[in-house]
């Protein structure tokens, strides 16, 4: 399954495709990728309390330099030919960074910690932060990927980031199928056990139920009867860095949402 091949059949979701393509695109003249990594003994003791990588002080990662980008990619951005609302937005975004030094800083830390702040447009700052947070720290996020052990961190917020997931996936076959949570802001996915709700954490399968969706991949709807909390999922391998992209399914949020159904992880695409 290629992304071309998902918006043949999904043509409606053209326009986030357009828009998500000429941003990376903006972001890929600028970036640069933190190539430091951690020394995982020092995280060890925040990580089995429970602290995610990057709220952790003691990893000891630099973010002054996603910081600059944030800055340089509205900047950027504010130049190009972007749907009118977007443009005024993020004109909007790129004066209030280039007004106070400070808030290139406190933006970060608003990502991070959901510290204090007052963006005009926060969807979009959230969404542009998160895009180049994940794509900077991409190699810190895939070292922390190949030395964590998975089974030590069975919590449901996302061990890079703190997010709550924002998709799961079914990997495997039959009974040994395993559940991963899927993190809609830096992309980690971690295993979390099947027949838990990972919102409210009851542990009664009878109070989990799934929603199929017809012509959809594979992808279907896993909710809790306790809380109404869905996940989006993808019972399937081969084709995660389509299904598990969130944007991509964006529609099967607004047709479960009519159902009464929430989402409880926050969403980069609320545009």
């Amino acid at each position: 399954m290629t992304q071309d091949a998902w918006l043949a059949t999904h043509t409606y979701l053209q326009p986030l495709a357009s828009l998500h393509a000429q941003v990376n695109g903006a972001l890929d003249e600028i970036l640069t990728v933190c190539d430091c990594i951690p020394a995982w003994a020092n995280y060890a003791d925040d990580f089995h309390a429970g602290v995610p990588l990057l709220r952790s002080s003691r990893a000891g990662i630099d973010f002054k330099p996603a910081e600059k980008i944030v800055v340089l990619l509205l900047e950027r951005l504010a130049s190009m030919p972007l749907p009118r609302p977007l443009t005024e937005q993020i004109r909007t975004l790129d004066a209030e960074m280039r007004h106070d030094a400070e808030a290139p800083r406190r933006a970060v830390a608003w990502l991070l910690h959901d510290v204090s702040l007052a963006p005009s447009y926060p969807g979009l700052l959230r969404y542009l932060g998160w895009l180049v947070l994940s794509r900077h720290l991409h190699p810190v996020i895939q070292a922390f990927g190949r030395c964590r052990i998975e089974d030590r961190w069975l919590r449901n917020y996302c061990p890079t980031c703190g997010s709550l997931p924002a998709m799961a996936q079914l990997a495997g076959k039959d009974s040994a199928r395993c559940r991963f949570l899927c993190c809609g802001r830096c992309s980690t996915r971690w295993w979390y056990p099947r027949m838990d709700c990972p919102f409210c954490e009851k542990q009664n399968h009878h109070r989990l139920a799934v929603l199929s969706v017809e012509g959809e991949a594979g992808l279907r709807i896993d909710y809790c009867e306790s809380c109404n909390g869905y996940l989006k999922t993808y019972a399937g391998e081969g084709n995660e860095s389509v299904l598990l992209a969130d944007w991509t399914s964006i529609h099967l949020d607004l047709l479960v949402q009519e159902r009464g159904l929430k989402r409880l992880a926050a969403s980069l695409y609320e545009l």
